[in-house]
C-alpha cells in the first residue's frame, strides 16, 4: 500500500475535479497544481499550492514550461525503496509526490475544427503533461497516476477502503491506462502532422498510427482450437459492423464476424427493403422488395441449401412476420438496424440465434 500524502493536479478537462480534490483534502493530502486548475481549486476554497511557488520557478514561455522541473519529476520518479534515491531527494529538498492527476491539452478536439490553422494545432500539443504521466506510470510502484475522470470514483472508493492508501494492483492498472492514453495522444499528433506537407493536406501519409480497443472476446478464431478477440477503432463509424450491439445469442466467432461484415456491407447498398444471406464469406442469396418479408423470401429461394446455417442481414427494421419466417430455418446470425418488440419475442424462442443491432 502507498499512502497518498501529496498529489499534483493539472487537468485540461476539469470535469469532476473539484469533488475529487475535496475527497483528497479529507485524507489530508497536500495538493499541488498549475495555472487554471490551481485557480479553480482556490476559487472553490480548496487548499492548493501553485507549482511555481512549490518549485520556486515561475511558469514561463506562455505556459509552455510549468512542470518541467527536477522538484516535480524527482518527486515522481524517485524510488521509494532505494536509499540512494531517498538520500539524493532529501539533499536536494525534493519531497515525494504520490498521486498525479493529469489529462492533456485537447489536441484531437482542436484539429477537428474546420480549417484549424497549424499554429493552433501546435500550441495544443501538450509537453509537460505526457512527461508527468509517463514518469508516474513508470514509477507505479510508488506513484498512482490518473488520466481519466471516470476513474475518480474508483480512486475515492479505494482511498476510503484503505484509509487513504492505494494498493499495487490499482496503481499498476492505472499505469497501463496512462501509457495507453499517451500512446493514443502521440498517435493523433503523428497522424495529423504526417497528413500535412508544409501545411497542405497529404492524401496518403507515409506513416499511419492506428489505435484499437477490445470490444469483446470471441467464441473462437477461424478454427475452434484458436482463441480470438475483436478490436475496433475507438471512433467506430455509425452504421459499420464495429458499432453493433448483440441483443441475444451465443458468443460470436471470428467466422461469424467475417460473414456478418460481408452481409452487412452488401445489404447497406440497397434502397428498397432488402435481405442478403451470406455463407462462408460469399453472398448466396439477395432479395429486394416493397416489404422485408418478400425480400427475405427472395433471398432464401436464391439458394436454400447454402442458406442453411448462414448469416442474414436486413437493411430495415425486422418485423414479426419476417422474424417468424427466419426462425423456420437454421441461422447463425441476424443483423438489422433494429427490431420491433414483437420480432424480439419471436426470436426469444430460438435463444442461440445471435441478434446484432
Amino acid at each position: 500500500m502507498i499512502k497518498i500524502k501529496r498529489a499534483l493536479i493539472s487537468v485540461s478537462d476539469k470535469k469532476g475535479i473539484i469533488d475529487f480534490a475535496k475527497t483528497l483534502i479529507k485524507f489530508n493530502v497536500e495538493i499541488l497544481s498549475t495555472g487554471g486548475t490551481a485557480k479553480l481549486l482556490a476559487d472553490n476554497n480548496i487548499p492548493v499550492i501553485e507549482v511555481s511557488d512549490y518549485t520556486g520557478f515561475p511558469e514561463m514561455l506562455d505556459g509552455r514550461v510549468k512542470t518541467l522541473h527536477p522538484k516535480i519529476h524527482g518527486g515522481i520518479l524517485g524510488k521509494r525503496d532505494d536509499e540512494k534515491h531517498l538520500q539524493t531527494m532529501n539533499k536536494s529538498n525534493i519531497p515525494l509526490i504520490d498521486l498525479v492527476v493529469v489529462n492533456l491539452y485537447p489536441f484531437e478536439a482542436t484539429i477537428s475544427k474546420e480549417n484549424c490553422p497549424l499554429s493552433e494545432a501546435i500550441e495544443n500539443i501538450d509537453i509537460g503533461g505526457p512527461a508527468m504521466i509517463r514518469s508516474s506510470a513508470k514509477n507505479y510502484n510508488g506513484v498512482a497516476v490518473v488520466t481519466d475522470a471516470s476513474d475518480y470514483k474508483m480512486i475515492e472508493d479505494a482511498l476510503k477502503q484503505n484509509d487513504g492508501a492505494l494498493n499495487l494492483e490499482c496503481r499498476f492498472n492505472l499505469a497501463k491506462k496512462a501509457f495507453e492514453h499517451t500512446a493514443k495522444y502521440d498517435s493523433a499528433i503523428s497522424n495529423y502532422l504526417n497528413g500535412l506537407d508544409t501545411n497542405k493536406s497529404v492524401t496518403y501519409p507515409n506513416k499511419l498510427n492506428l489505435v484499437f480497443n477490445k470490444k469483446m472476446e470471441l467464441r473462437y478464431g477461424e478454427n475452434p482450437h484458436q482463441s480470438a478477440s475483436f478490436y475496433v477503432d475507438e471512433i467506430a463509424n455509425k452504421g459499420s459492423l464495429a458499432s453493433f450491439k448483440q441483443l441475444q445469442g451465443k458468443e460470436l466467432s471470428y467466422n461469424n464476424l467475417n460473414d456478418a461484415d460481408t452481409a452487412w456491407e452488401c445489404v447497406k447498398s440497397f434502397k428498397l427493403p432488402s435481405c442478403v444471406i451470406v455463407k462462408h464469406a460469399n453472398p448466396c442469396g439477395v432479395g429486394s422488395s416493397k416489404n422485408l418479408l418478400d425480400a427475405y423470401k427472395k433471398a432464401f429461394l436464391t439458394d436454400p441449401t447454402s442458406a442453411f446455417g448462414g448469416i442474414i442481414a436486413c437493411n430495415t427494421s425486422i418485423d414479426i412476420n419476417t422474424a417468424s419466417q427466419i426462425i423456420t430455418q437454421f441461422v447463425e446470425v441476424v443483423i438489422a438496424p433494429s427490431y420491433n418488440l414483437e420480432s424480439l419475442k419471436v426470436f426469444e424462442s430460438k435463444p442461440n440465434i445471435r441478434l446484432l443491432s
